[in-house]
């Protein structure tokens, strides 16, 4: 193998973890707002909003993010993600920081929301899947280019 070709380790269950809560914020970045509900297919949802079972339930809560051409203008920044895995088990939580970014030409680039996700998780089939997510809004700027009324 040439040295600097890429292979990919088989991940580790905090890994595999760290992947789904990113696959969050790029779905919604891609203005996959089906894809993201989908994510919750099997979860609890809640926020200052509500309490939300499933996809058909999650969905609903992104229909006031404005799409420009398909897309947010977002960016979904993750950090601080600590995972716990079950020793032998099937369960796993999360806690990590958000930040969310935007920009558009009549919007200089910017925080418009930074906030925690506390989320639980459960093996299915082999899988990690969101078993719940908890939204905490910490700081709020300008939401007026990303969220509009539904």
């Amino acid at each position: 193998m040439h040295p600097f070709e890429w292979h990919h380790a088989p991940m580790d269950d905090a890994e595999a973890i760290r992947a789904l809560v990113s696959e969050y914020g790029v779905r919604l970045d891609a203005g996959d707002l089906d894809g993201v509900a989908a994510l919750f297919t099997a979860a609890t949802w809640r926020s200052g909003s509500g309490v939300r079972r499933g996809a058909v339930e999650v969905r609903p809560a992104y229909d006031a993010v404005i799409l420009y051409d398909g897309i947010p203008c977002t960016r979904h920044v993750m950090s601080d993600v600590v995972v716990e895995v079950e020793v032998e088990g099937d369960r796993a939580t999360s806690r990590c920081t958000f930040t969310v970014m935007q920009a558009r030409p009549d919007f200089p680039l910017q925080a418009i929301l930074v906030g925690r996700y506390h989320d639980e998780f459960i093996r299915r089939d082999g899988a990690w899947g969101f078993a719940d997510r908890e939204i905490h809004a910490d700081l709020v700027g300008d939401l007026s280019h990303h969220m509009g009324r539904a």
